[in-house]
């Protein structure tokens, strides 16, 4: 038996023909998340936020230890790449696949760090396959009140 993936289609002469096809296109966005491969590559879905004192940046990489990630930096550039190897066994006879959405193989993803970031404290932590990286700001950048001179 297979199972096949469900796709909405549009009948051929459907009053609501504009809506169907807008309805049938933002399925389709949805459903390509970044967890798609391309290749042998696939892209964790990444956020960025920003408190007065830092950045942080966290990275979801499910399945993949420490050892298999990298971080650079390079010119103000922070680079994140790694390889998440294929769990699915082949050769076992008894056993078939009918659905397989997880994705393995190479990623890299590269922000361009702004000046304000202070690169020799960066410190990046994994903790259940989640990436955190803390780049603080340096000094100047957190901003200061300035008192009026009498």
């Amino acid at each position: 038996m297979a199972i096949l993936r469900y796709g909405i289609r549009r009948p051929a002469a459907s009053v609501w023909g504009d809506v169907d096809d807008v309805s049938n296109r933002l399925s389709r966005l949805f459903d390509e998340s970044l967890f798609t491969a391309r290749g042998d590559r696939w892209l964790p879905p990444v956020t960025v936020s920003e408190s007065t004192d830092e950045l942080v940046l966290t990275a979801e990489l499910p399945g993949l230890r420490r050892d298999d990630i990298s971080i650079d930096l390079e010119n103000n550039v922070l680079s994140i790449s790694g390889e998440k190897t294929e769990t699915r066994e082949e050769g076992d006879e008894e056993r078939r696949y009918h659905v397989y959405e997880r994705h393995f193989g190479s990623f890299s993803r590269s922000f361009t760090l702004p000046r304000t970031i202070d690169a020799a404290n960066i410190v990046a932590t994994f903790d259940n396959g989640v990436l955190t990286v803390k780049l603080p700001k340096v000094l100047e950048a957190k901003g200061r009140k300035i008192e009026i001179a009498r």
